[in-house]
């Protein structure tokens, strides 16, 4: 026998006792992870400060930096090992005053709108946008309109999401490109304006932000672009209808400035078998700033936070290197998720998993992994001890957009999945706030993540399946 027919056969070996790979005491222990999180968790109090205290964590904000350091102080306090700093240059964007629109109709009544900039656009000039407007539903047909229908007209996106789809994310996902690539489109065909319907399924009146994009678009053809509140979206449909003629005024005074320094917030439980072998969990601490980030992404920070804080406290001792990891700049640019993949390359690191939460502070229903069919079938296997807490979903697919950059051969990529159905009412909108996040429901992730980590760190991947199975 060759040493790769050794390899193979040593990897079915494990793959097959993965089948049966949890131990007697694994429910117990699970338990505890559990009632600690649910008895005497800190990730409330965590999210409380970060929200009520800090606030929006705008990337290269003052409020970014002070949750930077207000998180590395809250992990120090935990007695890691390791906890430092990570730079990384990062953007800095700023929305300015209040932004302002009302739809002037033919017969000269007005209506205000509620109205916000996308994160990244220009300007208007000083004293606003007047245009008429023109409807299309999505970037498609806008590309089949003839240059003179769009030429100085606001064009209004107002694709929604896809009622009927089950999980909001592929609705999100299915109209995501008008907000992003919308303007950038428009001002190709000389349009003056964009406004775009908010990415959300509710009918109400928050504007929902994001991030927008003009590729390699001049400079003087770039044109401001805003989000407009689903009700008022669904007005100005129906006002166009009755009034093409009708005008849209917009005023925004955003301003994009040079890159500053900001940085990851990284903590770190050094494994007692297996140093080498890094295990990550993690979650972005900027966030927009129309709200405070509650579930985007400050749910995510402190479960990742607490992971390592109940593995302490239910005195669990990993065998391998568990890191958290506070990505800066999820939002409008992946700098820190790229930063962290870059430096971990240089470094020649192992990482054998990671897990991003960044789908709100919900009720926990299980994991998408992004990972081979043995990797899948060996923690499908640990199925059984998630199902008590009414924990059923364990899906092959996506993971997170921080700990993308890591992806190769041999690691698992996972993302926790809460119910998905409210998201989107809060997510990128002035009511992403500490009030819209459940207690129980917060501290229900944060034990599923960390159960999660001490199954993976116990049992390891395919990839380290020549280490002993736990007994």
């Amino acid at each position: 026998m060759n040493k790769n027919q050794l390899k193979i056969l040593i990897s079915t070996i494990a793959l097959v006792c993965s089948m049966n790979s949890w131990a007697q005491d694994d429910p117990a222990r699970v338990r505890h992870i559990f009632e600690t999180s649910l008895t005497d968790g800190m990730s409330y109090a965590w999210l409380d400060h970060l929200s009520n205290k800090i606030g929006g964590r705008l990337s290269g904000s003052e409020n970014a930096e002070r949750a930077v350091m207000y998180t590395k102080s809250e992990l120090e306090k935990m007695g890691l090992d390791k906890v430092w700093l990570q730079p990384v240059m990062v953007p800095k964007w700023e929305r300015g005053e209040a932004e302002k629109g009302h739809i002037s109709n033919s017969d000269g009544s007005k209506k205000d709108i509620n109205i916000c900039a996308l994160g990244g656009s220009v300007p208007t000039p000083a004293a606003g946008l007047t245009a008429g407007v023109v409807e299309v539903n999505g970037i498609e047909e806008l590309k089949g309109l003839p240059q003179e229908r769009v030429k100085g007209k606001i064009i209004f996106f107002n694709r929604p999401l896809e009622k009927k789809l089950i999980n909001t994310f592929e609705a999100y996902g299915g109209c995501v490109d008008q907000r992003y690539s919308g303007a950038m489109e428009a001002g190709r065909l000389g349009a003056s304006g964009v406004i775009v319907r908010s990415m959300n399924l509710r009918i109400d009146d928050y504007p929902h932000t994001g991030s927008m994009t003009y590729g390699d678009l001049p400079v003087e053809q770039r044109i401001p672009s805003a989000a407009i509140s689903t009700r008022d979206a669904e007005y100005l449909s129906r006002q166009l209808k009755s009034d093409p003629d009708l005008s849209l005024y917009l005023w925004q005074n955003c301003r994009q400035m040079e890159d500053v320094e900001s940085h990851n917030v990284i903590g770190e439980i050094t494994g007692s078998e297996y140093p080498e072998q890094y295990i990550l969990v993690g979650g972005h601490l900027d966030s927009w700033d129309l709200g405070d980030g509650s579930h985007d992404d400050g749910a995510g920070v402190v479960q990742s936070m607490e992971v390592l804080r109940l593995l302490k406290e239910t005195g669990i001792r990993p065998k391998r290197s568990i890191r958290v990891v506070l990505f800066m700049n999820e939002e409008n640019g992946l700098r820190g998720g790229k930063k962290y993949a870059e430096e971990a390359n240089k470094s020649g690191e192992r990482h054998v998993f990671a897990l991003e939460s960044d789908s709100g502070g919900f009720t926990p229903r299980g994991f998408s992994f992004d990972c081979s069919d043995e990797d899948f079938a060996r923690i499908e296997a640990w199925k059984p001890l998630f199902e008590p807490y009414l924990i059923h979903y364990f899906e092959k697919g996506g993971s997170g957009a921080d700990i993308g950059p890591l992806k190769a051969d041999g690691i698992v990529l996972a993302g926790l999945m809460p119910d998905s159905q409210r998201y989107f009412d809060y997510h990128h909108a002035s009511n992403d706030t500490f009030d819209a996040v459940n207690r129980r429901e917060l501290e229900l992730g944060a034990a599923t993540m960390a159960s999660l980590v001490y199954l993976v760190d116990a049992y390891g991947t395919v990839a380290t399946s020549n280490q002993p199975i736990k007994d």
